[in-house]
Order: structure tokens, then sequence, then C-alpha cells
């Protein structure tokens, strides 16, 4: 027999299916005993009546430890209280492999650190299944949506020889009798395969070794990179609000019941349609003032600023033109105020902070071999991205999204620890 999902059993009501999954919890009452199987698309409650088992094999399952394996089969029957509104009267129960008594996390309360060192077996509950469905989601409408605007995915290589983000932020690899670092961005290869493609995205691991340990910073993260030729700033601000617009709508069709599992207030993101809020840098300061902070003009924003900031606008608010020295080395100046660039930050609201980071890239030769110089960056590592200033220099920009940061904001969830399978901190490179 074909095996059913848990998920689709209110199609199968009255007839008799084959469930193959874990058990999640049991209890007894009386001659049944109430199996609860999980499949990883749902969870069903299983009767498992006396009358139908010998002796033998009722007194055994039972007794089944938790997250053994089982193959089971039985009629779907209505039941409204249920969740999905159906349970399985069973007929059969052919268990796979009996799991060890002393199953790790238990329903008491664990601490997070215990959790974390047991992510193997965390990521079997609800809520931690339910945000790996939800990540899975954003991934899915991050593709369709930049596959339907008609950008070739061409992937960038994540060894590098050389720092994108600033030489602070890197892991060393050695690579042969060569030094080589884990890439920081795919962007500086985006801008290659645009001048060849027009319109591209890379998607991929990306890593940084900040030292950090705030409940935005992963080690290693996943960043979808886009990269337009020929586009200006308020192109690239147009395909943000659209971008994240489209991720978010697409979420809430689709993951209502994880959502909903995780208590998530999805009036917030119904919400979530462009226009959004954009404001200059110069602006944000001034807010960041009147609410108490002492910023400088010229000061990077860090999370508390961006928590502020984007505590103050019930949608994504973009801010625009930041100061060049904040910025790395390939932001374009804007012709109209050198001190700022062609660059934006969107941030997400309820205190989530930066999603995207983007801007136009500076494609005049002696402005980037300039910059080059100031950074002290090695001149022969980026030869070959000099090289697409001098054949056919083109305006061009995009962005870069960093999937944890919108998966916790979309899920509504306090740290990004929770919205990668297995995260990578400061202090955490285990399991």
């Amino acid at each position: 027999m074909k095996a059913t999902r848990i998920q689709d059993l209110k199609r199968h009501t009255g007839e008799e299916v084959e469930i193959r999954g874990w058990l999640y919890n049991r209890r007894s009452s009386g001659g049944i005993h109430f199996l609860i199987l999980r499949d990883g698309t749902g969870i069903v409650q299983c009767i498992l009546d006396r009358s139908r088992f010998s002796e033998e094999e009722f007194e055994s399952h039972g007794k089944l430890p938790v997250e053994s394996s089982v193959i089971v089969r039985g009629q779907v029957k209505e039941e409204k209280r249920a969740p999905g509104g159906v349970e399985v009267a069973l007929s059969s129960v052919k268990v796979l492999s009996e799991a060890d008594l002393n199953y790790p996390i238990q329903k008491k309360a664990h601490n997070v650190d215990f959790l974390l060192d047991h992510r193997h077996l965390w990521i079997r509950s609800p809520a931690q299944a339910a945000l790996l469905k939800i990540r899975a989601t954003v991934i899915k409408a991050i593709e369709d949506f930049l596959d339907e605007e008609g950008y070739i995915r061409v992937d960038a290589p994540i060894l590098t020889p050389a720092a994108c983000e600033g030489t602070t932020t890197l892991f060393e690899v050695k690579y042969f009798d060569q030094q080589a670092f884990l890439s920081q961005s795919g962007q500086l290869y985006n801008e290659a395969t645009a001048m060849a493609l027009g319109k591209v995205y890379c998607f991929g691991p990306t890593f940084r070794a900040e030292k950090s340990k705030t409940r935005r910073h992963l080690t290693e993260f996943w960043m979808v990179e886009p990269e337009m030729a020929f586009a200006t700033l308020d192109e690239i601000m147009d395909v943000c609000e659209r971008f994240v617009s489209c991720i978010v709508q697409t979420t809430l069709k689709e993951r209502s019941q994880e959502l909903s599992l995780l208590k998530r207030d999805v009036t917030k993101l119904e919400a979530i349609h462009p226009p959004f809020a954009s404001i200059s840098y110069t602006e944000a300061v001034e807010l960041l003032n009147k609410h108490g902070y002492s910023i400088q003009w010229g000061s990077d924003f860090g999370g508390d600023e961006e928590t502020l900031l984007s505590r103050q606008f019930s949608k994504p608010v973009m801010i625009h033109h930041y100061p060049a020295r904040c910025k790395a080395f390939y932001m374009k100046p804007d012709p109209a105020d050198p001190k700022t660039t062609l660059s934006v930050d969107m941030l997400a609201p309820e205190g989530y902070g930066e999603i995207i980071g983007g801007g136009q890239r500076e494609d005049d030769y002696d402005a980037l071999k300039k910059r080059i110089q100031q950074e002290k960056l090695p001149p022969e590592a980026f030869e070959w991205y000099l090289d697409l200033r001098k054949y056919g220099s083109a305006p061009h920009g995009g962005f870069g999204l960093g999937v944890e940061r919108t998966v916790a904001w979309i899920a509504g969830i306090e740290h990004v620890r929770e919205a990668i399978p297995f995260p990578r901190t400061l202090y955490r490179l285990y399991p």
C-alpha cells in the first residue's frame, strides 16, 4: 500500500491508509491506547483498540518509547475535535525501530544551550518544524519571484581570494599553497555575470567572522543577491519593495497553519504591500536624536538604532544615501553629494532591523581603483573586478537579503538561530 501523508488524511475519510512516521506521544485509557504519530507533514491521533490486537501486541505497543519509527495501517475517521479533523482506527502496527527510553528532550522546560546541543532532535518539535517549513517557503518565494522577473541564477564561489565586506570579518582557509577566504558575499562575482546576462542572482551560504553575540547575528547564514545591469538606485528600491512584499504574502498564504502554531500576529504581515516608507540617512539620524540618541552624522547604525527606527513604522522602511565612510569600497558616491552613496538598507518593522542592504556600484575605473588603494586592499586580487570597468562598464546595482533575518521577522521569533536548521554562532560549531 502506498503511504498517505498525515496532511492529506482528511481527503481519505472512510478509507484504509498506511502512515509511515514516528511516535510523537502516547496515552492510554482502559482498553485503548492513543498513539500520536508525526510524519513531517502533520500530527494525527491513532486509536489502538485492545479488541483488534493480540494481548502481546496491545501491551507492547502501549509501551512504545517516544520517537520510535513505525508503519501503521487503519481507517480514517472524522473527528472534529482532533487536529486536522480526523483520527485513524488502527488495524496493524509495524515497529521499524524502537527508540531508546531516555529521549533527551522532555516536556519540561530546557534552557536554550541544552536545546541547541540537541538541535538534531529539537527540530522534531512542532514549533521548530514549523519554522523550517516557513523557511522553505520563503526560499521558494525568493526563487519564484526572481525567476519570474527574468533573473538568471548564477551562483558565486564560496572560496574567494579577497574581502568583499571588509577584512576584519574574514574566515581564512588554507588553499593548497595559497591563502583563501570563505565568501562574505557573492556580489562582486554577480557584477561580472550581470555584465554577461543582464539580470542575475546568486543564492547560498555566506560567512562573517564577526564576534557578535546579538540575536541578529550568525557566522554562517544564507543570502540571496540579485544584481542588475543598467539599474539606478530608484529601480533597485522598487525591486526591493515588490520582492519583500511577495515573500511575505506568499508565506502568509502557504504557511498560515505554521504561523498560527507560532502564535504570530498575521494582521501585521497582511499590511506588507508597497509602498514602503523611505527616508534618507540624514532624516534617520534626526529621528534617532529626537528619540534621545546621540548620533553624529557619519556614524553607522547599530542594532539598537535599527530597532528604534524600525519600530517607528508598521511596514519595512528603506533608508537611503548612507555616508561613504559607512559603506564598502564598491558603493557609488552620489554625484550630487559625494559625501553620500547611492545606497539603501531595508529595515523590517517590529524592531527586527536590517534585512536588505544594497545600492549602485561604482562603475568608473579610476574612482574604483582609487577606493581599492585607499582601503589598502591587495590590487592583484581585484584586477578581474577592475576589468569590468575597462570593458563595457555600465551603471549597475543590486542588493542582498538575509534569509534568516527575514524568516525571524515573518515568523515573529526572537533570535535568528532558530531560523536555520543548524546555527553557527560565535561559540557554537556543534552539532
